[in-house]
């Protein structure tokens, strides 16, 4: 893999690892994931299991018994995976970039539904409009997916709408949109949550009767927009 970006190799416990590119926010770190995520996709080896892409890691999950038939004295299963792994990439070719889709998901920034903006605002000196403004002002990343299903991550918000985690989790219904330092996300069930919530959307980023279930994918891209009350009622 010495044309692509350098990584580590952890271990997750007995029957993971991880494929490690540094602890940072950063597309081209997250492009190489989501590459690297689409070709082992494709091998189709037979003892990964599942894989699941981070911001700036990988992590392989394998069948420990289908590994086990291959240990030796003194070697692990991770030892094992490590060379699977080494392997497949010595062999591999280009590998191929990913376009993720481009989806426009409507948000109402009504204070009902707006929990937060007000301390938002006072606590970066900033105004309600303003803070609408700079957050449908850009177009966000999904960096990865997470913590409960369809749980969207994406960056980077402007840094004048950057803040904290709240240092207790609450109770957040599903729908609300978030932020917590330069990330942004919806929350797609009613859940306890520490984000900061701005708004939110009638649009279901995870529904079990769909297929697939959930809406956004690592790599796509998200676009916020503004609506009014009524129009959040007739959606």
């Amino acid at each position: 893999m010495a044309q692509y970006l350098p990584y580590s190799l952890f271990p997750l416990g007995d029957t993971a690892l991880l494929i490690d590119f540094g602890n940072t926010i950063n597309e081209d770190i997250n492009d190489e994931v989501l590459r690297l995520f689409h070709f082992l996709k494709q091998q189709g080896h037979p003892f990964i299991k599942d894989l699941v892409p981070a911001y700036s890691s990988l992590a392989v999950y394998y069948d420990i018994m289908d590994v086990l038939h291959h240990m030796e004295n003194g070697i692990t299963a991770f030892d094992v995976m490590a060379e699977v792994i080494g392997g497949l990439l010595r062999n591999a070719g280009e590998m191929e970039n990913t376009t993720g889709k481009t989806i426009r998901i409507p948000v109402c920034y009504a204070e009902k539904y707006a929990t937060d903006i007000h301390y938002l605002a006072s606590q970066n000196n900033i105004c309600i409009e303003e803070i609408i403004r700079l957050h449908t002002s850009r177009t966000y990343r999904v960096y990865m997916l997470g913590f409960i299903p369809g749980f969207s991550y994406m960056g980077v918000v402007d840094e004048r709408i950057a803040i904290k985690r709240k240092p207790e989790p609450q109770q957040v219904v599903a729908g609300s949109v978030g932020i917590a330092g330069r990330q942004t996300g919806i929350y797609p069930l009613d859940s306890p949550g520490g984000w900061q919530i701005i708004g939110r959307t009638p649009v279901k980023p995870f529904d079990r009767d769909k297929n697939p279930p959930v809406l956004f994918e690592p790599g796509d891209q998200v676009k916020f927009y503004s609506i009014t009350e009524d129009e959040f009622t007739d959606h």
